[in-house]
């Protein structure tokens, strides 16, 4: 009954996940997301993770998912409207993303565990204070560089809203004269 409901909610995420890539409206994306959050949420209940669970739909389906759609609606985003980007900043997302990979492989070896002890922690996995010892402690780097995420995308809603903001006074500014 267990694996059958897992790829129900797991077919439900991809379907989700799909719909999110395949709307061109940006706010129909976002609902898309919220879908994959719950269908990832019920199979934290499923592994036995309910406090994981909670917390996926009250932060991720809530909270995050209504500063991304204040933000959609605060730049409002037009089906057509194409977004101009730099084209060196390719070359800097690249080379930024084989840094990642590269810390993420060095990082995922260096805190390999013995069998043991990776039992002993499955067994204690959903417990809030061995959430909490682990995010400050084994996942102290995923923390930081989450916050670091965190942090850029609000800088790069405050930038794009105020270019948005002057290029609005500068079609004002025209119609004046």
């Amino acid at each position: 009954m267990v694996s059958i409901l897992f790829f129900l909610f797991a077919g439900l995420a991809i379907a989700c996940s799909i719909l999110m890539v395949y709307h061109k409206n940006p706010l129909y994306s976002a609902i898309s997301l919220i879908g994959v959050f719950i269908a990832l949420a019920c199979i934290y209940v499923l592994l036995a993770a309910p406090f994981i669970a909670a917390v996926q739909v009250l932060v991720y389906a809530g909270a995050i998912m209504v500063l991304v759609i204040f933000v959609i609606m605060l730049l409002n985003l037009e089906e057509d409207k194409q977004l101009t980007r730099l084209r060196y900043l390719y070359l800097v997302g690249v080379f930024l993303g084989l840094a990642l990979l590269v810390q993420t492989f060095f990082i995922y070896h260096a805190v390999i565990k013995t069998p043991n002890q990776k039992a002993e922690q499955e067994a204690t996995a959903g417990l809030t204070l061995n959430i909490g010892r682990a995010m400050f402690t084994e996942y102290l780097l995923p923390v930081e560089i989450a916050g670091v995420l965190l942090l850029m995308a609000i800088v790069g809603a405050m930038i794009l809203s105020r270019r948005g903001e002057q290029v609005k006074i500068e079609e004002f500014k025209r119609r004046e004269d």
